[in-house]
């Protein structure tokens, strides 16, 4: 084969060369001015190949040296191993001849460990002998109250036995470990007695420390000695005898915390009622602080500083008063438990009185242990409290209204204030007993002081409704029988004033004083009070007006009687009454008593009991329509009702309707009365027209068709006035079969 078909690489890379020389000197020789400075980039090529040959061959050299120099190790090498395989080779003969020998050596090597165990047996003998003799003086001991030295004497028999069983477990002799067990038996009672005492003194630890600590001292260093033999044998972990770890430390934790429970918490079933429980928790809070102290002052600086007493302490009080309050919540408690329990878990606890005390503090820190008492729980008994308060409110409540209802039927006026006007305690009673409960829950959390006020307003309007409803039996009552009560008038102007009284201070109730507003169901019900007592107020007066109104319109009446005369003087004795009522109430009597004289003014007026026959007829009812209406108006004007308030603008209105002298002109009248009045119907012009008496069929037919074609909405705030009145319908000639209506 050729160099260049062995050597493909060589031939790629002197192309390549060949290749770059090329594009090298066509970039420097472009001009032919440059081929001047031929010569010199030919020397300076020539030197640099000749530079390149020399390192090149230099460095070929030195590869050579140095594999001649490896070729020379690895045949010295390989003469070094052919020997070891022959030394290897001679031992193994020499080895294999031997291995008879070994078996005697053998026997000799169990001979010596068995020698050594019976000189290990042998120098132990004496201590096992004497371990019943030293369990009698332990025993001793600890009868004798020598705690340390009986632990010291009880730690060097345990480490015997241990020691013992650890032998025969490395050796795999465990039938022989229950042998050692049933010798040592003594130490499990022993050990018992001895933790027995231990827990006896942690738990009266808090008396010893305050009279003489040593003996819970020396309980404290018994116990981290055991600590620290569990802990030793826990990192060996190759063999635990028996009844380690003994965890005493977490015992002793556990025996302090049960103490603590046990003394405070597990008390025989306490009175459920308020002062049982009042005391209940007075002594709990003075016998926590003070035991509190106890451990900070003096147990602290008997006990290791990792024993962290003193928090651990103070959670294990933490958590038995939760728990103990959860049992005392089970029990069925009355309005004043609860709110104690509330008032001492949610207030008390967390003050200067207790957990908060001077002389815990800032040792003391339960803010990191959660609430006493959940969110939950706290939102449960306040609710229970709530239905417990509310409860009491209505049986209050009932009690006060049977008393009020009572007063009622008296041989005596009702007390006045000091304005005359009438009233009764009824609202004082009432409003300080809902806001005393109000206040009283203020003092554990405003949402309590929340559900309470929300359970107030509640209870008020339902003591609205009862109200009502014995008023009404009350009317009832009088309605029977006119002269009882006696002064019935009176009571009802006293409980309007009472009504107006409650709805002043229900604002005040509401625990913020920037917020006065009146719920809206409470506001109807004070507006439901007021309007019932309004009416049994205008249904006496309607009973004394009847009489004179049953007179009116009448030919007696038309010539000039003293009816309306009557109607005033009855309606002024019954404002003088109504002067006993504050002023928005006798404003509102009075417009209410307005609106009935003029409506019962208006219903004798078109019950069609009299037809004008004549002009001067008709002449002679406008004069006394016009005088009756101007005195009775001049009558509240002067009783202090505003003339735009009163109603009897509307007999006026009708007067001038009789008095239009041209029935042609009563269409455009009436849409102009109609207008004014839109509660006024078709039977009410009617009514009209027949007094009239010279209304023609077709005018009257144009002037219904005219308000047929004119109807009316009411509009908002109007006062209705012709709508409460009702018209009797006409009676329709008999008319014969055969002959002219009669």
């Amino acid at each position: 084969a050729s160099p260049d078909e062995e050597w493909p690489e060589a031939e790629k890379a002197e192309k390549l060369a060949r290749g770059a020389a090329l594009k090298w000197a066509s970039g420097v020789f472009y001009r032919p001015e440059k081929l001047e400075g031929l010569g010199h980039y030919r020397r300076r090529e020539t030197q640099r190949n000749s530079s390149i040959q020399s390192r090149l061959k230099s460095t070929v050299q030195s590869y050579l040296e140095g594999v001649s120099a490896g070729l020379e190790q690895l045949r010295s090498a390989a003469q070094e191993v052919q020997s070891v395989c022959q030394d290897l080779g001679a031992a193994r003969w020499a080895l294999l001849d031997s291995a008879d020998h070994f078996q005697g050596l053998q026997q000799m090597k169990e001979l010596m460990e068995e020698h050594v165990q019976l000189a290990s047996v042998v120098q132990v003998l004496p201590q096992i002998f004497s371990v019943h003799e030293a369990f009698s003086h332990i025993l001793q001991l600890l009868h004798g109250q020598h705690l340390l030295e009986a632990h010291v004497e009880l730690m060097m028999v345990e480490q015997l036995r241990d020691d013992i069983l650890s032998q025969l477990h490395l050796r795999g002799l465990s039938s022989a470990q229950a042998t050692v067990l049933s010798y040592f038996s003594g130490l499990q009672e022993l050990n018992e007695s001895l933790a027995k005492q231990l827990w006896d003194i942690v738990g009266s630890s808090l008396q010893l420390v305050r009279k003489d600590p040593v003996l819970f001292v020396t309980a404290v260093r018994i116990i981290e000695r055991e600590e620290k033999i569990d802990d030793t044998l826990l990192l060996e972990a190759t063999f635990l005898p028996p009844g380690r770890p003994k965890g005493w430390r977490q015992k002793f934790y556990q025996v302090l915390q049960d103490t603590i429970t046990g003394a405070r918490f597990h008390a025989p079933r306490m009175d459920a009622e308020g002062p049982g429980l009042a005391r209940h928790l007075a002594a709990l809070q003075k016998d926590i602080v003070s035991e509190l102290c106890v451990v900070k002052d003096l147990m602290v600086q008997c006990v290791p500083a990792h024993y962290n007493i003193l928090s651990v302490c103070t959670a294990t009080y933490h958590q038995a008063l939760t728990s103990h309050l959860q049992e005392i919540l089970r029990e069925d408690l009355d309005k004043q438990g609860l709110f104690l329990l509330l008032e001492w878990a949610l207030r008390v606890y967390h003050s200067p009185e207790m957990m908060g005390h001077p002389d815990l503090l800032p040792e003391v820190d339960v803010s990191a242990l959660g609430p006493l008492m959940s969110s939950e729980l706290v939102d449960q008994t306040e609710r229970r409290y709530m239905m417990k308060v509310k409860a009491s409110v209505f049986e209050w409540m009932q009690r006060t209204l049977e008393v009020e209802f009572k007063e009622w039927f008296r041989e005596e006026e009702p007390e006045t204030d000091h304005q005359g006007f009438f009233q009764s305690a009824l609202p004082a009673i009432v409003m300080q007993m809902l806001n005393e409960n109000i206040q009283v829950a203020s003092l554990i959390t405003d949402s309590l002081q929340k559900k309470i006020y929300n359970m107030a307003l509640e209870e008020l309007e339902a003591f609205l409704g009862r109200l009502r409803e014995a008023l009404v039996q009350c009317g009832k009552e009088h309605q029977r029988d006119r002269a009882v009560p006696k002064y019935y008038i009176s009571y009802l102007l006293a409980v309007l004033n009472n009504n107006l009284a409650l709805s002043n201070s229900v604002s005040s109730l509401h625990p913020d004083t920037a917020c006065r507003d009146v719920p809206t169901s409470l506001q109807a019900a004070l507006d439901r009070m007021q309007k019932k007592a309004t009416q049994l107020l205008l249904e006496e007066l309607l009973l004394d007006l009847q009489p004179l109104c049953l007179q009116l319109p009448s030919r007696k009446w038309l010539s000039g009687s003293q009816l309306v005369g009557s109607m005033c003087e009855v309606i002024d004795k019954y404002a003088k009454d109504f002067s006993r009522v504050r002023k928005p109430v006798f404003t509102l009597l009075l417009a209410e008593s307005e609106l009935l004289v003029a409506s019962q003014y208006l219903r004798a007026l078109l019950q069609r009991k009299m037809v004008c026959k004549s002009r001067e007829e008709r002449g002679q009812l406008c004069h006394r329509l016009l005088q009756d209406a101007t005195q009775l108006r001049e009558l509240f004007c002067g009783l202090g009702l505003d003339r735009s308030q009163q109603s009897l603008e509307a007999v006026f209105a009708l007067r001038e309707l009789i008095c239009l002298k041209d029935p042609a002109l009563l269409s455009l009248e009436v849409v102009g009365f109609i207008t004014r009045y839109p509660d006024v119907g078709d039977e009410h012009i009617s009514a009209l027209l027949d007094i009239r008496g010279d209304v023609s069929k077709e005018v009257r037919h144009v002037v219904l068709e005219m308000m047929a074609q004119h109807p009316q909405v009411l509009p908002e705030g109007y006062r209705p006035i012709f709508s409460t009145i009702l018209v009797p319908v006409p009676e329709l000639p008999f008319c014969l079969r055969k002959g002219k209506c009669a």
